[in-house]
């Protein structure tokens, strides 16, 4: 299994921790786990690298995501989708993981619609300060 996986929208605490986990479990199961650079706009550009054990050893302390991130939202794009899809199948990925929010999961949703094997991680929302 070839397992793709992104974080897409705003940084949010534990993203580096949830890529970890992702490759850990992958790990454990003998699959490889590609790291898709830049969430969505990576998806849309093929930015993919294959992670390692190197890569996520030490990331869980750490801001931020290692993976990079934007707001791109192929919804938002003409055949945004299309590409995407297209991408997917071109990069050999059996699945995608993407962690974000509203705008990251309703990409990923519309793919899961169109028949691709794509799971949305919901990142939540920093609690507000009483």
């Amino acid at each position: 299994m070839r397992i793709g996986v992104l974080t897409g929208g705003g940084d949010a605490p534990g993203l580096n921790a949830a890529i970890r986990a992702v490759f850990k479990r992958c790990e454990k199961y003998g699959y490889e786990v590609v790291g898709i650079r830049r969430g969505w706009a990576g998806m849309l550009n093929k930015e993919c690298f294959e992670l390692k054990p190197e890569d996520v050893k030490e990331i869980v302390g750490k801001g931020g995501t290692m993976l990079k991130t934007s707001r791109t939202n192929p919804l938002k794009i003409p055949k945004g989708i299309e590409t995407v899809s297209k991408n997917f199948k071109e990069m050999r990925l059996d699945a995608l993981i993407a962690i974000g929010g509203d705008d990251t999961l309703s990409v990923a949703k519309a793919l899961s619609e169109a028949g691709l094997k794509v799971v949305g991680v919901p990142t939540l929302p920093e609690p507000t300060q009483r």
